[in-house]
């Protein structure tokens, strides 16, 4: 029953490009046609659990089948099976990527709303279980001059990804409007690259915090290494408590953190970003974000990747941003630059993949690879972009042209 229902549902679903799948029992299927464009993909089950564990919850299912080493891809690989299924199914016209269920979707969002309370205790926990793996890892993955887990910005004539990753420092910075001798708040700092790139630049005075320890001993290795130890200082402390202290701060950054804040306590972070920035401070925002209306996490991610995470629509940043009349000066919408930062990401670890496994085992390799191909993808045909957000909390803190980012 599984098998007949998995194969109506596939017929649906692929429609460009082909998938086979083999079953436990030996009988196969195909879906789809040859479509220029579109992999062509074999799949098989090594056991009969697999059709009802993906019908039940697709992302999940297939994730944990993958991981399990159940479903196995005989012929490409785990980038290009979740490339068949969105492209055949963008976000842009409307598509979505399995069978609408009620109960599913409730007992998602109870759970979901479960995770995003996000204490200060809850959110320690939660960036520890992501980003204290090891940074050996990372090591392996990300571009080894920054040490960037964030977008990249693919600027015309950039072919790496650590230039991507430069040019991404650079526009930011310029967003920021500095002047020597500001003092910035990096909120969310990771391993310092950010805070080195504006120190080194723009001779500014920069605190980063993070609630990670493995990000913070780098970053400070880095950060002495730089010879900015007097420019630099890394803490180990929750955004909340740096607002405690009634510090205030010329400039205010923060990438890649933002989703990590739990949609409940929105409010708060921008309270506490208002209450730091000073009267004629200039903040900006950079954050994975959603095209369309507010949502929630899928149980994959909450489960392996991201617990206690939640990607904003931009609707709900601005809704709470703007209670503390901070002023919105600049949006920006990065559409396929994260895309072609987690395929360089994925290209990395494909290429280290044997240096991963020793590090962890052959289950964390094939995790860790899945949840990259499904970012990938959903930046490539799901309903996931970027958005830098230029804050100020007065109207004349900057120019009111655009002319100083690029003059």
């Amino acid at each position: 029953m599984s098998k007949a229902l998995l194969d109506r549902f596939l017929a649906r679903a692929v429609r460009h490009g082909r998938l086979g799948v083999v079953y436990a029992d030996g009988s196969a299927t195909t879906h789809g046609v040859e479509t220029p464009g579109f992999p062509d993909i074999i799949i098989r089950f090594t056991d009969d659990r697999v059709p009802r564990d993906i019908l039940t919850d697709p992302r999940l299912g297939a994730a944990e089948a993958f991981i399990d080493g159940r479903l196995v891809i005989e012929e490409g690989d785990v980038m290009g099976l979740v490339s068949l299924l969105r492209a055949n199914n963008p976000w842009d016209k409307g598509g979505e990527i399995g069978p609408p269920r009620r109960l599913k979707r409730l007992v998602n969002r109870a759970a979901f709303a479960a995770e995003q309370i996000n204490s200060r205790l809850g959110a320690r926990r939660n960036v520890a279980h992501h980003y204290d793996i090891g940074n050996e890892l990372y090591a392996l993955m990300l571009d080894a001059e920054h040490w960037q887990y964030s977008c990249a910005y693919w600027a015309e004539g950039v072919t790496t990804l650590g230039e991507a990753q430069a040019a991404k420092l650079a526009h930011i910075a310029r967003k920021l409007h500095l002047s020597p001798g500001q003092e910035v708040l990096d909120i969310g700092c990771g391993w310092g690259g950010m805070a080195i790139h504006l120190a080194r630049h723009h001779d500014v005075r920069v605190t980063g915090i993070t609630l990670s320890e493995e990000q913070a001993a780098l970053a400070r290795e880095r950060v002495r290494a730089a010879g900015l130890a007097d420019k630099v200082t890394i803490l180990i402390e929750d955004y909340r408590d740096t607002a405690a202290a009634s510090r205030r701060f010329d400039r205010i950054v923060s990438v890649g953190m933002f989703e990590h804040v739990g949609r409940a306590q929105f409010d708060t972070f921008f309270a506490a970003c208002a209450q730091m920035l000073a009267d004629d401070g200039v903040m900006l925002l950079h954050t994975i974000g959603r095209f369309g209306v507010p949502g929630t996490t899928d149980a994959f991610t909450r489960k392996y990747i991201f617990p206690g995470g939640y990607i904003p629509a931009l609707s709900e940043i601005v809704t709470a941003s703007e209670k503390v009349r901070l002023i919105a000066a600049d949006i920006e919408t990065l559409r396929l630059h994260y895309a072609k930062t987690i395929r360089c990401w994925y290209a990395n670890c494909m290429a280290n993949r044997e240096k991963i496994i020793a590090l962890y085992d052959a289950r964390f390799f094939r995790m860790w690879t899945f949840y990259l191909a499904g970012a990938a993808t959903v930046f490539e045909h799901g309903g996931m972009g970027n958005y830098q957000i230029q804050y100020v909390r007065s109207r004349h803190a900057l120019p009111i042209t655009r002319d100083y980012l690029y003059p």
